[in-house]
């Protein structure tokens, strides 16, 4: 019984570290991926703030510039950005046969999907804790409490994007198809996510489809970690820290739920 559970955990931490190692090594071999992920919402980031910045004003905030308060959604957007292209990389790997012959592969299915999202994720953070660097430019101080708090919330969201990604990436056939669903119902939720425009100067139904975006409290939960332990009310997420926190996760953990059941149900079919 003990040899069997060794063995479990052992498949278990080969399959999802093997994955997630070339997940990591694969990106490191494609530069272009990093000036994609890392350059462009940078550019648009400068682009639409010095645009911007002395045309829009943020309610109750005269002291904010726009590229103060876009920079969460700047680094919202460098999470989505690499998980789109590392989502990528499950439908090349089932046109060259290799996510074929992970799936019949003894390894646990929630390994597989664990890996996948893991390499992701490393990918994601690692990119948005260098534009992060960028905080003070727009006039958010940084010390380490702040610095722990972001990269924290940007993990918690990096794995919910990746996640979400991946389970479409696992359903699709083609890597045009995919794209076009991505930006079909990312880009969406990207612009209405509460870090290009406030939702209080909005219409009524677009602030109810914000409230039901759950990128909105991603994007709260990023805003109030920059400013982890300030007392100014305009960077405490609407219905406190507790509910962004309690919505980020809930997410993340049924869309990985989601992943995890379409890889069971795929190697079952496979091996059957």
């Amino acid at each position: 019984m003990g040899k069997s559970a060794t063995t479990r955990e052992g498949a278990f931490g080969l399959a999802w570290t093997a994955l997630w190692r070339r997940e990591v090594v694969r990106f490191l071999r494609q530069r272009s991926r990093v000036i994609g992920a890392l350059g462009t919402p940078l550019v648009f980031w400068i682009i639409l703030g010095a645009g911007l910045g002395r045309s829009l004003s943020v309610p109750g905030v005269d002291s904010m510039t726009y590229l103060e308060f876009s920079f969460p959604a700047a680094l919202l957007t460098i999470l989505m950005f690499t998980a789109i292209f590392s989502t990528f990389s499950i439908i090349e790997d089932r046109h060259a046969g290799f996510m074929q012959g992970v799936i019949v592969s003894p390894s646990p299915r929630h390994a597989i999907a664990l890996g996948k999202v893991c390499g992701g994720v490393t990918l994601a953070v690692g990119q948005a804790a260098l534009f992060l660097a960028l905080a003070p430019t727009a006039g958010i101080a940084l010390d380490l409490p702040r610095i722990a708090a972001t990269l924290a919330a940007l993990t918690l969201t990096a794995f919910a994007l990746t996640s979400f990604g991946a389970w479409l990436a696992w359903r699709m056939e083609s890597t045009q198809g995919f794209h076009a669903v991505m930006n079909l119902l990312l880009m969406p939720m990207l612009v209405l996510s509460g870090g290009f425009f406030p939702a209080g100067g909005s219409a009524t139904w677009l602030r109810a489809a914000m409230a039901a975006n759950p990128l909105s409290y991603c994007v709260a939960l990023l805003r109030a970690s920059l400013y982890f332990g300030s007392d100014t009310p305009h960077t405490a997420p609407p219905g406190g820290v507790g509910l962004s926190i309690g919505i980020c996760v809930g997410f993340a953990a049924i869309i990985f739920l989601l992943f995890t059941r379409a890889v069971s149900r795929d190697a079952a079919a496979a091996v059957n």
